[in-house]
């Protein structure tokens, strides 16, 4: 009993001690063993390390406790000096090193569950990391090398990538089928790789895999998830299908001539690939992709009915794959491989020393850098000979002697190029000084690139190039003196990057790229999961939320607008009916704004104390002064010209009679003697003064006005001009004394430059007239 007792106690004692332990190494925080906050820079958590680290160094600290301090303040600035440990620990509260810990527990406390009948192997399923399969491992991502490394490679090849994690049982499931299909895709020039979402999470949320196991494609930096039955058959074809179609063309009896020919306009060597298989192998679409930039492949069936001559010809065995390349020369093959297997890595030793011409034209500055490459040493020396000449017939004899030449000379250290003067200008110009004896000729220069900014020590043949026996004697002998004297390129010059001839127009760009993302779209609107269409469907509910609101608010408003309009007509027909306003004819009362348009009220004696004196605070009334014979066309004008300024609430718009209220209107003005001196009342002319068409802004409360003066004809100012309105002029034209004719004038040209008042008095840099109190209005 005591011994069972005690059995107890221990066991219960070693799981405390195990839990504590855990719970300890949980509670670690770097930041709290530096003393740093979570927004502290690089700079700070070096320095405090350095501190601390002077401080609990086990050799000049002698406290017990001085290693262990030592060894939390190592690990801690070892998380965060590192970015991705420590954004991992700032948004799980783990750095990712929980698995070495555990790894250490379990080693620690290993022999308290070994005298237990079961562990992980009871359940049979591998999921402890020692027991699981370890061939992932080498192709295992992390974020900086998916980026740096995997992104750019995959121009060059495909990739494919498996999503897994821990505790996922389809994962156990596709392990075999993986292993296969990694190993056999892996030696034909694929690339592969594993993403571990539990430790790699952020690499995983980029890839947008939300769910595990996740198997996707990566080719020229897109990514293509695989959505079928993980089996050998699918995972071949789904990598066949991310590769571009047309990468390798049918070849017959009836196309190889053609496609032979298309070296010179597409400035590659052509490659024939012999085979008996029907379909084109994956190996050779794979190699077409590699070196799309470099050569052009055909492919040629030879069990095909149609090859007979083609076979023939080259003396091709049928039973054996072949390689031909063919350069400028389409009647003879440049190098020649047969083997029964062929292996990747002998396609491409064969086709890496033949990826360009004998004698190739320099379409673009990525071709001329390959070609001649800058010299690292005087033991790397690489010399281009250039042949600079023209298009046409008339250089045709220039360019086979030099191709001829290239052919017996060609060298590791020795390159042969040729370029056209019309298409690269700037590159010609600049190494024949535009001297008169090349040109309409060919010449021939002899250079070395010194470094990447285009700087070339070159030399030029004292005469044009003609392709004659002489001119090949002067050449050879050059390049023989060239191997002992490198002093020979005595001129110097800078070149200028190449233009790039072979690219194609901005508009064929625009469609290709449109025609991918319309693919994409395409091949994700069937293929995705729910949660990969999540933006896409967000984004269109949207869409159509915002149009089907706007066709709803555009409803009502009409509608609104249509219950509006008949009270308007009745206000206009009981305003023609008015008794006060018998000088407003019908045809005037149709031309006057709407209510709608521009509410205007006159301002009398009944609403002068509503409209003017108790007006709230920051409210302004806008005042017109107008008589009875110019009113509708003064009303006209004033509301198209205030229009603009209605939808400030702060604005009101009234008229002034100038007929009934002259007294008010002049006792007004007299506080504005500067701006509008006003003539004594004793002149005879005093009640003939015009007023019409002046505007008041008056503030009731502050008891301030701003004035606007009409605008006269002649008079840019704005100031009072000589001549009275039309009624005055014809009266004093009657005595004589008037000079202005009515025609001088218009009565709209007004209220010109309103609106530019207006918006001067919204700014409030006009001047202000203050008054002690407002008069009343009789």
């Amino acid at each position: 009993m005591e011994l069972g007792r005690a059995g107890l106690a221990w066991t219960a004692a070693l799981l405390l001690a195990a839990l504590g332990a855990q719970a300890a190494a949980g509670d670690f925080n770097p930041y709290r063993v530096l003393g740093v906050g979570r927004s502290s820079s690089q700079a700070d958590i070096k320095k405090a390390y350095k501190r601390l680290a002077r401080e609990w160094h086990p050799d000049k600290n002698k406290d017990p406790g001085a290693e262990d301090k030592f060894i939390q303040i190592s690990k801690a600035y070892e998380i965060l000096s590192n970015e991705e440990k420590r954004a991992n620990f700032d948004r799980y509260g783990d750095a990712g090193e929980s698995q070495s810990y555990s790894q250490h527990q379990h080693r620690q406390f290993h022999h308290f569950h070994e005298g237990f009948y079961f562990d992980e192997s009871f359940f049979h399923f591998p999921f402890n990391s020692e027991r699981r399969d370890t061939s992932d491992e080498k192709y295992l991502l992390h974020f900086s090398h998916y980026v740096n490394e995997i992104v750019p490679d995959s121009f060059k090849k495909p990739y494919l990538i498996k999503i897994t994690s821990d505790w996922c049982f389809s994962c156990i499931h596709i392990e075999p089928v993986w292993k296969e299909v990694a190993q056999e895709l892996e030696a034909l020039g694929v690339g592969i790789g594993v993403v571990h979402a539990g430790y790699e999470r952020r690499l995983a949320h980029h890839l947008g895999a939300h769910s595990t196991p996740s198997i996707l494609g990566l080719i020229n930096g897109k990514i293509t998830f695989f959505h079928n039955a993980v089996i050998r058959e699918n995972l071949r074809q789904f990598v066949e299908n991310l590769l571009p179609a047309n990468l390798v063309e049918k070849i017959t009896d009836k196309n190889y001539i053609p496609f032979l020919s298309n070296w010179k306009k597409e400035n590659k060597p052509h490659v024939l690939l012999f085979d008996h298989m029907p379909a084109v192998p994956l190996l050779y679409k794979l190699t077409a992709f590699a070196y799309r930039d470099y050569l052009s492949l055909g492919y040629v069936y030879v069990g095909l009915r149609g090859t007979e001559e083609l076979s023939s010809q080259y003396n091709i065995n049928v039973y054996t794959p072949t390689m031909m390349i063919f350069k400028e020369h389409i009647d003879r093959p440049a190098d020649v491989v047969q083997a029964r297997d062929m292996k990747k890595q002998l396609i491409d030793d064969f086709l890496s020393q033949n990826k360009f011409l004998m004698a190739a034209r320099l379409t673009n500055q990525r071709l001329f850098q390959e070609l001649c490459p800058v010299k690292k040493s005087h033991r790397q020396r690489k010399h281009c000979v250039v042949l600079l000449t023209g298009e046409g017939d008339k250089f045709a004899e220039a360019y086979e002697a030099f191709l001829t030449f290239a052919v017996a000379n060609t060298k590791d250290t020795l390159k042969f190029v040729h370029i056209y003067n019309d298409r690269q200008p700037e590159f010609a110009n600049t190494l024949l000084m535009d001297e008169e004896k090349y040109r309409g000729k060919s010449a021939v220069v002899i250079l070395e690139r010194r470094n990447n900014a285009g700087k070339i020590a070159y030399k030029t043949l004292e005469e044009a190039w003609q392709g004659s026996k002489e001119d090949n004697f002067i050449l050879l002998d050059l390049l023989d003196q060239l191997r002992t004297d490198p002093g020979l390129l005595s001129s110097e010059t800078v070149l200028a990057d190449l233009n790039d001839e072979l690219a194609p127009m901005f508009l064929i760009r625009w469609l290709y790229s449109m025609l991918d993302y319309i693919s994409d779209c395409w091949d994700s609107l069937f293929h995705s999961n729910w949660r990969e269409m999540m933006p896409l469907l967000s984004l269109l509910f949207s869409a159509l939320f915002i149009l089907f609101g706007t066709v709803i608010v555009q409803a009502f408003s009409d509608s609104s607008d249509t219950r509006d309009s008949p009270p308007s007509e009745k206000e206009e027909t009981a305003a023609k009916t008015e008794k006060n306003d018998a000088s407003f004819s019908k045809e005037s009362n149709s031309r006057i704004p709407k209510k709608g348009f521009v509410e205007v009220t006159e301002l009398t004696d009944i609403n002068y104390n509503s409209n003017l004196v108790r007006l709230r605070p920051g409210h302004m009334n806008v005042v017109l002064i107008l008589s009875n014979s110019t009113k509708t066309i003064l009303l006209q004008k004033f509301a198209l010209e205030v229009y603009t300024f209605t939808g400030s609430s702060s604005l009101h718009f009234s008229f002034l009679s100038l007929d009934k209220h002259r007294e008010w209107l002049e006792y007004l003005l007299e506080f504005a003697q500067d701006a509008a001196p006003i003539p004594n009342q004793y002149d005879k002319h005093f009640l003939e003064r015009d007023y019409t068409g002046y505007v008041l802004a008056l503030n009731g409360h502050k008891k301030y006005f701003c004035l606007f003066k009409p605008h006269r004809s002649g008079d840019e100012g704005g100031t009072l001009g000589s001549c009275e309105d039309y009624e005055s002029s014809l009266h004093m034209e009657a005595r004589g004394k008037s000079s202005c004719s009515p025609g001088s004038r218009s009565i709209k040209n007004k209220l010109h430059k309103l609106s530019f008042w207006m918006e001067r008095l919204l700014e409030g840099s006009l001047q202000r007239f203050y008054i002690p109190s407002w008069p009343a209005l009789d």
